[in-house]
């Protein structure tokens, strides 16, 4: 239309933000809810929440006689008080999503069933890349746990495929092991923790208390 501007929305936008108190989470809620909705732009009313989240969430918890603090998932990461092995202080765990975990499995062992025909030197160069760039996005401080599963994970898949080469296939376990160590690489923290990070920016800073996980869709909350 002339003399008109076109804006164009992508279809969702997550985002976290982190407050001190919880009365500046609620104030800021209330107003970007209002903010938004003159935009023609409304929250997802399953996906927004205000959490307490933060270094004194368990302590303030525990004396409210409530469990553990919640967690949330946020760029393919579920997302944790917890504590350092060093010296007990506070730190941001963050785990794989399991959902994602599984969606990759599923994806790995489509693939593998496909190709398994092929030799194996082929699969496991492919193998190996597959790992090497899921370790890339995942290998975190406090991840360790479910690295090591989707690696034994992609190790069973993947002997499995070899064994369905042929109705009189000799792989086995034994013969396989090595194999897999040969293309698959070992688990490596690549990340270090987030407060490392936090604190190379803003070294006199306190850790947020609170986190706003918000989604904001366009046209509406559907």
């Amino acid at each position: 239309m002339s003399g008109s501007v076109r804006v164009r929305f992508p279809r969702a936008t997550r985002f976290v933000m982190g407050f001190p108190y919880y009365g500046e989470a609620k104030r800021f809620f209330k107003e970007m809810r209002a903010r938004i909705g003159t935009l023609g732009l409304a929250l997802h009313p399953d996906k927004t929440r205000r959490i307490e989240f933060g270094r004194f969430a368990a302590e303030n918890r525990q004396k409210r006689g409530e469990g553990k603090p919640e967690t949330f998932d946020f760029l393919g990461f579920t997302h944790i008080c917890g504590t350092k092995r060093s010296d007990g202080g506070f730190a941001v765990k963050r785990r794989t999503m399991a959902k994602r975990m599984r969606a990759k499995l599923k994806a790995v062992k489509v693939e593998l069933m496909r190709h398994r025909h092929e030799p194996i030197a082929m699969i496991g160069a492919w193998v190996g890349r597959v790992v090497k760039g899921y370790f890339n996005c995942h290998a975190v401080s406090g991840n360790s746990i479910p690295l090591n599963s989707f690696r034994r994970e992609i190790q069973r898949l993947w002997y499995r495929s070899l064994r369905r080469r042929s109705q009189r296939n000799r792989m086995t376990w034994k013969r396989f092991g090595p194999i897999a160590n040969a293309w698959i690489p070992p688990v490596r923290i690549l990340h270090p923790y987030p407060n490392e990070c936090f604190y190379a920016k803003f070294p006199k800073q306190e850790p947020y208390a609170g986190m706003l996980h918000v989604r904001i869709c366009a046209g509406g909350a559907g």
